[in-house]
């Protein structure tokens, strides 16, 4: 079983920023290796499909971004954490939404719980 906990989500102005954290953890006898495995952050705005916003590999080298994100948000990861980052930064109303961190493992997607960033004067 893997567990997915993010945190850094809230209310802020546009121009603003705000930096999320996803802290991965497996069962003893789940063969979850962090290093092992790339990272995704992905979102859901109200009323839309969840989308894919970042993702990047086990070692940080390879990257990518969804198209309205480059520029801003910046995909990180520290192995030594177990955790990935997404820095967010000139964010935008149309930012706002639930975000989540996603791995793929054994044939599957886990999720954490999400974290809402509201992007609002």
């Amino acid at each position: 079983q893997i567990q997915l906990v993010e945190s850094g989500g809230g209310l802020v102005q546009p121009g603003g920023s705000l930096r999320l954290s996803c802290t991965a953890s497996g069962s003893p006898d789940s063969g979850f290796i962090f290093n092992n495995s790339p990272m995704k952050w992905y979102r859901q705005a109200p009323g839309k499909e969840r989308e894919q916003v970042a993702h990047i590999s086990t070692t940080g080298s390879f990257i990518n971004y969804l198209d309205s994100v480059k520029g801003r948000f910046i995909i990180s990861r520290d192995n030594a954490k177990n955790t990935v980052y997404l820095q967010m930064n000139n964010l935008k109303p149309e930012d706002t939404a639930i975000y989540y961190c996603n791995v793929w493992f054994t044939r599957r997607d886990y999720w954490g719980q999400g974290t809402q960033v509201t992007v609002s004067s």
